[in-house]
């Protein structure tokens, strides 16, 4: 039995515009993380890499990703993309290591 969905990787975009596109996220990771079934939904700026942003989303069943997926970036975002590599996982199981 599915426990949850994971979302996670990361997307590429010029460094110069990755402060603009962070910004310009901030309305869907509010509204990610009060949609039911978020556990967690985070965009952030990688430490090391100046054009790479990480994606890391849990939610607790396919039907809440479902829910809150209605559509991808909007037109600006998805235009100053260069690459993503974004991959879901249904997962069965979890052990806290904290």
């Amino acid at each position: 039995m599915i426990t949850s969905v994971i979302v996670a990787g990361h997307i590429t975009v010029a460094p110069q515009d990755r402060a603009a596109y962070l910004a310009g996220c901030a309305d869907v990771v509010r509204q990610a993380r009060a949609a039911d079934g978020c556990l967690d939904f985070a965009i952030s700026a990688d430490l090391l890499d100046p054009s790479r942003i990480n994606i890391l989303e849990r939610w607790s069943s396919r039907a809440a990703v479902d829910a809150f997926r209605g559509s991808g970036p909007d037109d600006g975002q998805g235009a100053a993309m260069t690459s993503a590599s974004v991959t879901e996982y249904d997962i069965a199981g979890e052990r806290s290591l904290s």
